[in-house]
């Protein structure tokens, strides 16, 4: 049997799950003979264990005497095992589970993965069936979404440092379908640039409009997190009404550094194509200038060239000239470029939309919260800053045993 191809997109896990049915019912004997094998193994172990505890408690002096088994469900890679878990009137022998715990935590991560490549609660179950043999209920897809939602619950809630020299704002709209029909929300979202260069999405919020009050509420959140702006040189936004009135509420210190991406866009609609080249080198060699008198030499070398030909271009780009030059309080060339554009928050969001776009109907956007949580995180975590991860940490609860979610840094 060759091995799957790395999936990419829900169309082809479900081709691929379409491909394997006849491969599934073909490896269910196997299945069968493992998960039996494992059983065996399993409960011979917990037996040993309740008669070496029994033992200790004789040589103590101690009292204590069997007292029968409940029976625990176990999830494997090889499907679902079915356990006589024997016990005393005080002790239980499921720790001795323990070492195959992290069986549990691979289902549950393949789990996951399903949720953040976009499947259903129901296409999980269908997808891990040929995985693992049998069906996954939909609550226990529920239970271990819920822990993907705890964590992006705690990513929202977490502490905010000062560590960044530059931050970096800006609201992208992401589409996708309900079962109401097309919904397109912004995602408003906040980036740092830390000293040493790394960029860090420090946190996002899917808002209902790219409002005023959508932006304070956001940036007032960051604020009481920790995130005072204290160290701050530049804030980057593009030239929405709304952010740009907040900073200065929120931010104060910080000056605002307009985008040079989405005003060039801007220039550029307002210019005829046979032109387009012409000015857009021309706004190229503003932003690349040595310095801030250079540039403001370039700029108004551009408004004498192109000010007649095409007078709302040009006033499109010089009315916000001050904001687009904050960029030269940085001597290093390299600041100057991390810091002239919000381009490092659309590149992420293109891994974003690869993922959404071939999302089915959603009955709500916890699904595009989780696939922006993991996406983000995994930026973080390429950059090398600090990034929140879920934690199975399992406790003995009684004679179940039963495990317990946490989510730590």
């Amino acid at each position: 049997m060759q091995a799957n191809p790395a999936v990419r997109s829900v169309k082809q896990a479900m081709r691929i799950l379409k491909d394997m049915n006849t491969q599934a019912e073909e490896l269910a004997p196997i299945h069968d003979l493992g998960r039996q094998a494992l059983k065996q193994v399993l409960e011979g172990h917990m037996q040993q264990r309740i008669e070496q505890y029994l033992g200790n408690v004789r040589l103590a002096s101690g009292t204590d005497r069997r007292n029968g088994h409940y029976r625990r469900w176990l999830l494997t890679g090889m499907g679902a095992v079915e356990l006589a878990v024997p016990r005393t009137r005080t002790y239980s022998a499921v720790g001795a589970l323990g070492v195959y715990a992290r069986r549990e935590r691979s289902v549950d991560r393949l789990i996951l993965a399903a949720f953040v490549l976009g499947l259903s609660t129901r296409k999980v179950g269908e997808a891990l069936l040929v995985l693992l043999g049998e069906r996954i209920s939909a609550t226990t897809v529920s239970r271990v979404a819920q822990q993907l939602d705890e964590a992006v619950a705690a990513f929202h809630r977490r502490p905010l440092a000062n560590r960044y020299r530059v931050l970096l704002f800006d609201g992208v709209v992401l589409a996708a379908r309900s079962g109401r029909g097309a919904v397109r929300r912004p995602v408003l979202v906040a980036m740092g640039i830390t000293n040493d260069g790394k960029k860090e999405i420090l946190d996002f919020r899917v808002a209902r409009a790219e409002s005023q009050a959508a932006w304070e509420a956001f940036l007032n959140d960051l604020f009481r997190r920790g995130l005072t702006g204290e160290g701050v040189a530049l804030a980057v936004c593009d030239g929405g009404a709304g952010l740009l009135a907040t900073l200065p509420l929120v931010y104060p210190q910080a000056k605002v550094q307009r985008c040079w991406a989405h005003k060039v866009r801007n220039v550029l609609d307002k210019v005829k194509l046979v032109d387009r080249e012409a000015v857009k080198r021309g706004l190229n060699r503003i932003y690349n200038a040595a310095d801030r008198s250079e540039a403001r030499a370039r700029s108004r070398a551009f408004v004498d060239r192109w000010g007649r030909r095409y007078p709302t271009a040009v006033r499109c780009l010089w009315m916000d000239i001050d904001e687009l030059l904050n960029v030269f309080v940085f001597a290093d060339e390299t600041w100057r470029r991390a810091a002239r554009t919000t381009n490092a928050i659309e590149r992420r969001f293109r891994e974003v939309r690869r993922r959404t776009r071939p999302m089915g109907v959603m009955a709500n956007l916890d699904s595009v919260e989780r696939i922006l949580f993991a996406v983000f995180t995994h930026e973080n975590h390429k950059q090398g800053v600090p990034n929140l991860v879920l934690v199975e940490k399992r406790v003995q609860g009684g004679a179940q045993g039963r495990p317990e979610s946490q989510v730590c840094a």
